[in-house]
């Protein structure tokens, strides 16, 4: 442990596994107090014993919710430096075949949910005298695929308002900065039980050969970028997005 967080206050949401569990263990490692969002509450409180973090239940589609999340690290920190929108959803389905329920649950959870996490964290992070957001997009909303509609324009939406945020935080403060990030294929514990749901498929060699380092993402790669892009080392980078896929943008 460096302690590059020391003294930083981070809000994770989607945290309960996946990436965000992953991002919550390196930056509490890092020296950050951390609180957890999820609204799987099992699985929330068993990865917040793990970790001997706060957490809190939260349905980030729901403003009131963020109101109270927000609130309840005002009371109890005092402040909030880091927000990491995590929280997100897939689904299939190209243009023709994706209903319009489908559509509008996708972009509810993966673009609205960081619409609301930023509105509703902006002052308190303002008032708590600097601050980095991280909006987790995905490879998905920079390079696209025909039988993942609703998925590639949400995260695609996501990098773009991420720099509209960005813009205005330099403007109204030069203290709050705000990123996205961009990972490719992941070893998720869901990546892996898709993977392991179907092994005639062949699902790991096929989405590693679209990948040119020939490997799939590791969690720990996307946690490392985000506790840089949360540590002060990133204090002059905002408004722009890192790519963790392998060198797939570059084919």
């Amino acid at each position: 442990m460096t302690e590059r967080l020391k003294d930083k206050v981070a809000l994770i949401s989607g945290a309960a596994q996946g990436l965000g569990k992953e991002m919550a263990k390196s930056m509490i490692a890092e020296g950050a107090e951390v609180y957890i969002s999820d609204i799987n509450k099992e699985q929330l409180n068993e990865t917040a014993k793990e970790l001997s973090c706060s957490f809190i239940l939260h349905d980030v589609t729901n403003l009131e919710d963020w109101q109270k999340v927000i609130d309840h690290i005002r009371e109890k920190s005092g402040a909030l430096n880091i927000l990491v929108n995590n929280a997100g959803i897939g689904n299939g389905g190209d243009i023709e075949s994706m209903d319009l329920d489908t559509w509008k649950l996708v972009h509810n959870v993966n673009l609205d949910s960081v619409f609301l996490g930023c509105k509703l964290a902006l002052p308190l992070m303002r008032d708590s005298g600097n601050g980095s957001i991280i909006n987790i997009s995905s490879m998905s909303g920079i390079v696209a695929s025909h039988n993942t509609s609703a998925y590639n324009s949400s995260k695609a939406a996501v990098r773009h308002l991420s720099k509209s945020i960005a813009l205005h935080c330099a403007k109204s403060t030069n203290l709050v900065r705000c990123n996205s990030i961009h990972p490719v294929f992941t070893r998720t514990a869901m990546v892996q039980g898709m993977i392991d749901a179907a092994p005639e498929r062949n699902i790991e060699q096929k989405l590693i050969q679209q990948i040119p380092i020939r490997k799939l993402a590791e969690p720990k790669d996307i946690a490392n970028a985000a506790v840089f892009l949360a540590s002060d080392e990133s204090s002059f980078i905002t408004g722009t997005e890192i790519l963790i896929d392998g060198g797939l943008s570059a084919t």
